[in-house]
């Protein structure tokens, strides 16, 4: 009987490994021919040819357990789907295409999900992990497992500690100008590295329809007759990946990383001490909010994913102060983006867009602190999303009600060069845009260039403007005390 056993284990795995090695090929052809469709080309039908090859490419790849009928539904919602994208290629159709690529195959490969909560959890645990399972399953094919355990334990932290790296340099030229010192040039001369990333994120894309698994209802079957040990089903992700080693390995690395960055912004930023003679405070200044905070972000999801309610990690005496201090460290991170930001906008004036940018920043502060929050309190996801979402409506509750248009223009003239001799001259073209809220900020400038004319003459459309608000049919609060303020102004 074990003899049996033992044959039947040592059949399987070729046949396993050959497969897979099929598929890989598979993927790679997918790879090339977006290659030849896509890179450096205006793209539009295109991508429906390239939809229409994944379908195909996972037809045959997983033609051994399809059901005729399932099919025929998959493809009816395949082609669908492919509609918009055949009218125009926009953002909406483009979107609708990718939705009927992933619906198609989850009808024709996975019959076991029935109702439509499991229909959605399936679809989304396709979009967020399926990208990610390229590289586990490719290391498959490695005989040696010594040296596949160590591509796993390394894989992540050197990923995303190349991420982090650059976008460190994005946002600080001083971290710029150390990278630099690397030379990559000498690799660029006969390695595209934009090539590479190309073809890596293509062949992570097209991966999940080549090598499809979806999550199966455990069933245990009757033992009748023993056959052994069975092999246990390859995990969804290799525990290697992103279990506890990995995860200790990255904290190490991020927090090196960050606080590196903490450092010099500690020094540059906050101390004013002098930067290298190539770098102006002002480019170092005024460089990188956006790049830091796409950082924060990047990072609350790497900890949501390693202490994940239950994991291995989450119970680590190790790992969670090393959790604490890489949050603390973004939490400080974010905070230099609202300097960063404030510093802009004392220069070149304050708009809707850097209002949303210092509002959003403090929700990323925010969501920082409840992921240590929730770590500290034991309590789960559902609660943190909870909290993020009351946070979130508060926030635009709170926004609904404050006069936007009148504080800008308010800011925007009592910053401008004209009333403290720094900063930008007064754009009275934008403030004309913001609506009559903006007509006392506009007095004021009408008052500092007495000869624009025609300023005189946009300044009182804005005021008949304003006259149709009080209206009863248009009449608001805000339009109210506006009236009152230009009275009181005489």
């Amino acid at each position: 009987m074990t003899s049996l056993a033992s044959t039947t284990t040592t059949d399987i795995r070729p046949i396993r490994h050959s497969a897979l090695s099929v598929k890989l090929a598979m993927a790679l052809a997918l790879a090339a021919f977006a290659d030849w469709l896509f890179y450096g080309r205006r793209i539009g039908l295109a991508v429906v040819i390239f939809a229409i090859a994944i379908a195909t490419a996972s037809l045959l790849a997983n033609r051994a357990t399809l059901n005729g009928r399932r099919a025929v539904t998959g493809g009816i919602v395949l082609g669908l789907g492919l509609v918009p994208a055949i009218e125009e290629l926009n953002t909406l159709s483009f979107l609708i295409l990718v939705a009927a690529l992933a619906i198609a195959l989850l009808v024709t490969t996975n019959p076991e999900t029935t109702g439509l909560a499991d229909r959605a959890r399936a679809l989304r645990n396709f979009v967020l992990f399926g990208p990610f399972r390229f590289f586990p399953d490719a290391l498959q094919l490695f005989n040696v497992s010594a040296f596949s355990r160590a591509i796993a334990l390394w894989l992540l932290p050197a990923v995303l500690g190349t991420v982090f790296v650059a976008l460190f340099a994005a946002a600080n030229p001083v971290i710029e100008q150390w990278v630099s010192l690397l030379n990559p040039n000498i690799i660029l001369d006969y390695v595209s590295i934009r090539r590479v990333l190309f073809w890596t994120a293509i062949l992570a894309l097209v991966w999940p329809f080549i090598h499809v698994r979806w999550r199966r209802r455990t069933v245990v079957p009757p033992a009748t007759v023993d056959l052994g040990e069975p092999e246990p089903p390859a995990p969804f992700v290799p525990a290697e990946f992103l279990g506890p080693s990995t995860i200790l390995r990255s904290l190490i690395l991020f927090n090196l990383l960050f606080a590196a960055q903490s450092v010099l912004d500690g020094l540059y930023l906050w101390g004013h001490v002098a930067l290298p003679a190539n770098v102006t405070y002002a480019e170092y200044a005024h460089r990188g909010a956006y790049p830091l905070i796409a950082t924060a972000l990047l990072a609350a999801a790497f900890v949501l994913a390693a202490m994940r309610p239950g994991g291995a990690a989450e119970k680590s005496g190790v790992i969670r102060p090393l959790v604490y201090l890489w949050v603390g460290q973004n939490v400080l991170l974010v905070a230099s983006s609202i300097l960063r930001l404030d510093l802009y906008v004392d220069i070149y004036m304050l708009t809707y867009w850097r209002i949303a940018a210092f509002i959003w920043m403090g929700l990323v502060a925010l969501g920082l602190i409840l992921i240590m929050v929730r770590i500290l309190l034991d309590r789960s996801n559902r609660w943190l999303v909870g909290a993020n979402l009351i946070a979130l409506t508060i926030s635009l509750y709170c926004a609904s009600l404050v006069n936007f248009d009148a504080f800008i223009a308010d800011y925007n003239v009592a910053h401008s060069r004209e009333m403290t001799g720094r900063g930008a001259q007064i754009d009275a073209d934008y403030l004309l845009s913001l609506g009559p809220q903006a007509l006392p900020a506009l007095d004021k400038v009408i008052a500092l260039r007495a000869d624009e004319t025609c300023l005189v003459s946009r300044r009182d459309r804005l005021v008949e403007q304003h006259r149709q608000d009080l209206a009863w049919r248009s009449w608001g609060l805000r339009s109210w005390r506006l009236e009152h303020r230009l009275a009181a102004r005489g």
